[in-house]
């Protein structure tokens, strides 16, 4: 028994070292040569930290384009999703009150013209951009709340289309983030 006890103990030792101690140095010597040190890429407007690039946050306000609702509140800390199927009772609840209070603000849009990313949390709770539809599904009320004409806003919207890796992997894309601070920016 003593053959198997010793050899047991000292492998569990040696993986306690490499798995808790060096691997963790490994991951921070990384993000110590990533850009902003692994903080994240920070997002700033007169030198004023306003958000995170690559995290969604909530905007509620109707001068303001809205990003994919959140199941974690927009909290990085605990990121992810609701853990409901498409078939239970209560997240399709969550999913026609989310409908219901995007229909009140938006009310020159029709149900069927709103993209589902409107309407539902990302996997990760955290997602910070939007598809090109999701945005201009928005102008209308942006552009009546502003006293902006719609083609402006329309235009912003595709000035900030970001497009996916050689025009061939993934969608075209839109921060919310820098959309928004955009919009500030117009005069």
């Amino acid at each position: 028994m003593k053959q198997h006890i010793l050899p047991a103990l000292r492998l569990t030792f040696v993986c306690a070292v490499v798995f808790a101690v060096a691997y963790t140095f490994l991951i921070l010597a990384v993000a110590q040569a990533a850009p902003n040190k692994g903080n994240g890429q920070t997002v700033s407007v007169n030198n004023k930290v306003v958000g995170y690039a690559l995290e969604g946050q909530s905007f509620t306000a109707d001068k303001y384009f809205n990003g994919r609702p959140s199941a974690v509140g927009y909290n990085a800390a605990g990121s992810g999703g609701s853990n409901k199927g498409p078939s239970n009772p209560e997240y399709l609840q969550q999913v026609k009150n989310r409908l219901d209070m995007f229909l009140v603000h938006n009310p020159a849009i029709k149900k069927e013209q709103i993209p589902a990313e409107l309407l539902t949390a990302s996997g990760s709770g955290l997602d910070p951009d939007i598809s090109y539809n999701a945005a201009m599904v928005q102008v209308i009320r942006i552009a009546a709340t502003r006293k902006l004409r719609e083609e402006k806003i329309g235009a912003l919207v595709k000035e900030k289309v970001q497009q996916p890796l050689l025009h061939l992997f993934g969608t075209q894309k839109i921060n919310v983030l820098q959309l928004n601070i955009a919009l500030d920016e117009m005069k």
